[in-house]
Formats: structure tokens, C-alpha cells, sequence
């Protein structure tokens, strides 16, 4: 357990205070130490993955940050076709795709470049080019921490409820991902690499990825794209202290380094106010918010 831990450091924003209490957990015991710890502190608690997709606020945080960094990793064959991949939530969504790729297994190109890890992939279903981790997700092993029990659950994929940029974790502050179980195809290395380089490509001319950002701000909807609509009101590259809106990709919202909080969280509402003035419609964030 560490104390007094500047947060921006362990997130893609580079954005953040300090949390009051910060540990790492590798294994479900650790995180039920941790967990039990700060109940019994009747302390509010965060559990912090790769540190993308989130939003910290400037002020100290008074609870305690459990970073996840169980890296387990097995490969097992199912039949001919397939084989499924037991991954730590700590790991990297990076090293999926890698391990991927070099098992030449097909269904994960499109994560090339996708920062954070397998586990917060899970919890906010993670997806690009129109595919997400839920087509993937097998089973996610999760500790239910609701009552003193911390029972162990294997969640079935249909159990978890996947959504768009949603799931049971997302909705549900009671359950903490363990590891996950994804089924890939066996497929072609060569095409795999290539089609692997193509998305990156993609988003390389489409998105920031030469700034500190959280990713995607806001979600889309059925019917729209949140770019669109902020580009349509006027704030594409409105800037606000040390953060902008992204001239690249409007969703995005980057820091030039001196970013603080309060400035994407103004930019944030300025954006909402506008596009409800506009087209009478309520932006969604993708991200999630600590210490506001």
C-alpha cells in the first residue's frame, strides 16, 4: 500500500491529482486484501486498469486506487479451428493482439493499437471498425465483492451483457474482472499482419495518436457520430487552457501536456451544452470520471 501517488502518471490523459491510497494487485488475493482493507476504512475505492478511457480530477483522492496487474496468460486449443486465450485483466490489450498475431489466430486485428488492457476492454467493450471484445469474450472469471463472502463468479458471455461501449462490470460496481476467456479462429499469419497494419494505418490518419488523449469522449449514436455533431456546432479545435478539441478526430479531446481536469470537463460541458441547443440531443460520455 503507497501512499500520496500522483495518478496522471498511470493514465494515457496524463491528467489527474493524487490518490490518498494507491496499491497494485496481481492475484485475486491481493485484490480481496485491498478491497477488504478499504471497507473496513469505509473508504471509496477505484479499480484502475491501463489508465485510458478515464477522466481524474485535479484534487486529491481520498480513497484508494487498485491498479490491475494480474498477467496470467494460457493458450488452449479447443479444435481445428480455434483456440482459446485465458488473459489476466492486467494485461495489455497490446500483448493480446500480439499473441495473436503470433499464434496466428484471426478476430483481434481490429484492437491493433487500442491502448489499455484486456480487463477494461471487458468492462467498457472496447471495439473499433465496427467489432468489439464481446464477439470474443468467452467467459470472464470476476470476485463479487457485495457481500463479505468475495465469491468467485464464471460469467457465461451472455451474462455479461455486452452493449455497446457497455457491460454487467460497467453497470455493476460489485463485480471486479478477474481474467477473461476469448475465442479466436486459426487464421493466416501473413493476412492477419496485414489486416493488423491496415487498421493501424487507419487510425494513425484518423485519430490523435501523437497526443496525450483519453480516446473517444463521447458515444455515438444509432444515428449519428459524436465528431459530427461537435464539428456541426463549431468546436473542432476549441481549446480551453491546455487541452483541446482534437482538428484530427472531434471526439477526441487531447492535452498538450498542461492539461488539468477542469479544462476537459469545461470542454466537456461546453460541448453538451451546445450540441443540446443545437439538435436538441444528449451526448453520452465514453469515459468514466474519478474524483468529481
Amino acid at each position: 500500500m503507497q501512499k500520496n501517488i500522483l495518478l496522471k502518471d498511470l493514465t494515457t490523459f496524463k491528467i489527474g491529482g493524487v490518490a490518498k491510497y494507491y496499491c497494485q494487485a496481481s492475484s485475486q488475493e491481493e485484490i480481496i486484501e485491498a478491497v477488504k482493507w478499504v471497507q473496513e476504512k469505509g473508504a471509496p475505492f477505484f479499480v484502475l486498469g491501463g489508465g485510458s478511457n478515464v477522466l481524474i480530477g485535479d484534487k486529491k483522492y481520498k480513497g484508494l486506487v487498485i491498479q490491475i496487474k494480474n498477467q496470467i496468460l494460457k493458450i488452449k486449443n479447443t479444435d481445428q479451428n480455434s483456440k482459446i486465450i485465458e488473459v489476466g485483466a492486467g494485461v495489455p490489450l497490446g500483448k493480446l493482439v500480439g499473441v495473436a498475431l503470433q499464434e496466428g489466430l484471426t478476430g483481434m486485428e481490429w484492437a491493433m493499437g487500442i491502448p489499455g488492457t484486456a480487463g477494461g476492454a471487458v468492462y467498457g467493450n472496447t471495439g473499433a471498425f465496427g467489432q468489439s471484445m464481446g464477439d470474443i469474450v468467452e467467459e470472464v472469471e470476476a470476485i463479487d465483492i457485495s457481500n463479505i463472502k468475495y465469491q468467485i463468479s464464471n460469467i457465461k458471455k451472455e451474462g455479461c451483457k455486452f452493449g455497446y461501449r457497455d457491460s454487467i462490470f460497467k453497470r455493476s460496481k460489485n463485480l471486479i474482472i478477474l481474467s477473461v476467456k476469448i475465442k479466436l479462429q486459426n487464421g493466416e499469419k501473413a493476412e492477419i499482419e496485414n489486416k493488423m497494419k491496415e487498421f493501424f494505418q487507419k487510425k494513425k490518419q484518423t485519430q490523435p495518436l501523437e497526443f496525450f488523449s483519453a480516446g473517444s469522449i463521447f458515444k455515438n449514436g444509432e444515428n449519428y457520430k459524436a465528431a459530427d455533431l461537435i464539428e456541426k456546432v463549431g468546436l473542432k479545435g476549441k481549446r480551453i487552457g491546455g487541452v483541446e478539441v482534437s482538428q484530427k478526430h472531434s471526439n477526441f479531446i487531447v492535452n498538450n501536456g498542461r492539461g488539468k481536469a477542469r479544462d476537459v470537463k469545461k470542454l466537456i460541458d461546453l460541448i453538451k451544452k451546445q450540441v443540446k441547443k443545437k439538435f436538441n440531443m444528449e451526448l453520452q460520455e465514453e469515459i468514466q470520471y474519478l474524483g468529481f
